[in-house]
């Protein structure tokens, strides 16, 4: 692999319905996760999750729309000029604003080297 990569967010392969794009896979990180995620206005079956088993923290920066993540039932709110990180054991979700969102969401695990799960692969 050269030393760069370069591809558009709309060409990235997706999962999820189409929810997500595989940008880490796109690019071919491989020392952390990398998603961009795609919403449509007022979304609200993103799942509530943590990452209590696998150690991960994300950090999440809105591209475009709006967005409010909940962190153990706190909202606050996303935006293009607002970056979030929660902690692995962290209860989060996020729901969509009226104009929909993207959301790029990257990830890692403090100390040890970066597993991708096998949903952010992309099938060769």
């Amino acid at each position: 692999m050269s030393n760069y990569s370069v591809k558009r967010i709309d060409e990235m392969e997706t999962a999820f319905g189409g929810g997500m794009r595989l940008a880490r896979a796109a690019l071919g990180v491989t020392s952390f996760g990398m998603q961009v995620e795609e919403f449509p206005p007022n979304f609200e079956q993103y799942p509530e999750h943590s990452h209590s088993e696998d150690g991960q923290e994300e950090v999440y920066v809105v591209l475009r729309g709006s967005a409010e993540i909940e962190i153990e039932g706190e909202r606050i709110s996303l935006d293009p000029e607002t970056i979030v990180r929660v902690g692995p054991g962290m209860s989060r979700r996020i729901f969509s604003g009226p104009q929909g969102v993207r959301i790029l969401a990257l990830g890692g695990v403090t100390g040890t080297t970066y597993e991708p799960p096998d949903f952010s692969k992309i099938e060769a």
